[in-house]
């Protein structure tokens, strides 16, 4: 067993590059226990005063280290040291040996004789125990026993969402067939929103003026669906982007919510986003005023006014989630 320690003399200096004079003793059950071994060496201490030497390998002065019973513990050894070489021994230390010298420990199994059964009873109670080759088989082509659900593909190892959770939108994000400005967590705890498309195009909101009673503030889609002999309305009607077709004219307030979220949809759309320049930043809402007029949204200033449905302006379709 390799041993070392760091000598000090009554002073408490080290003792440095110096022959000191050790004995060593394995005590046997505790630390004023039987000596089953005893040996004298003299090791040389270096510069930082560390003596370094191996247990076992000193002048015996009683006992025999091989034979020591490492499993019939526990050991202590027991240090005595002559800082001047003798053996006249004025320090002393004893220590538990916490670990078994394995290696000389595992000695004993060689003395075994006949078969051995070795059996694991907390193995053999456990479900891992009956994994066949089989079960292996499976595992191992797993992808091919999964079943896609709602808004999710499996092709070959890639799993992927094909339209977003119910709960994993945010502000800004790219999906569904344009850019997330609004979300809200409905009745069934589940995030909605509305969503505006990429594109715009430029119509007249009606070419002549009929009352077509879409007069909702709030409900784009409602107000649509009464656009009769609408440019605006057939645009948007039309609109088949991010394989979906239920785009809708926005009414006046879901076009006031986009004005106040132009930030996060601008910076989604960049290039595509919604300018200040005047000829392009007024907007057709789908909210009817009257028989002649329809409420407009200018996104250069965030106010609103009812137009007459003759005249041509910005037209950017929206989508619930």
């Amino acid at each position: 067993m390799s041993y070392q320690a760091v000598v000090r003399d009554g002073s408490n200096a080290l003792v440095t590059s110096t022959a000191v004079g050790m004995q060593i003793s394995i005590l046997q059950y505790s630390a004023s226990g039987t000596a089953v071994y005893v040996e004298t060496q003299t090791p040389t201490s270096n510069i930082n005063g560390l003596v370094s030497l191996e247990i076992g390998s000193g002048t015996v002065v009683s006992g025999d280290f091989t034979t020591i019973d490492w499993a019939n513990g526990p050991y202590f050894i027991k240090t005595e040291t002559d800082p001047t070489g003798g053996t006249s021994y004025t320090i002393t230390g004893t220590s538990q040996l916490l670990s078994v010298p394995y290696a000389l420990h595992a000695k004993t199994a060689e003395t075994v004789t006949g078969t051995i059964t070795e059996t694991d009873p907390v193995f053999g109670a456990s479900v891992a125990s009956g994994i066949t080759g089989t079960d292996t088989t499976n595992w191992n082509n797993k992808q091919d026993q999964l079943v896609a659900g709602s808004n999710i593909s499996i092709v070959g190892n890639t799993i992927s969402a094909t339209g977003g959770s119910s709960n994993d939108f945010y502000l800004g994000q790219d999906t569904l067939g344009g850019i997330v400005f609004y979300i809200y967590i409905g009745s069934d705890g589940n995030q909605h929103g509305l969503i505006v498309n990429k594109n715009e195009s430029t119509a007249q909101w009606q070419s002549s003026g009929t009352t077509t009673y879409a007069t909702r503030s709030w409900d784009g889609v409602y107000n649509t669906g009464l656009m009769t002999s609408s440019p605006a309305s057939t645009y948007v009607n039309g609109l088949t982007d991010g394989g979906f077709t239920d785009w809708y004219l926005p009414s006046i307030g879901e076009l006031s919510i986009l004005w106040h979220n132009r930030f996060h949809a601008n910076n989604a759309l960049n290039a595509g986003g919604f300018t200040l320049l005047s000829n392009t930043a007024y907007y057709w809402s789908s909210t009817e005023y009257d028989a002649a007029y329809a409420f407009s949204f200018a996104f250069i200033n965030g106010s609103t006014s009812a137009t007459n449905k003759a005249v041509t302006y910005s037209v950017r379709a929206v989508r619930a989630f």
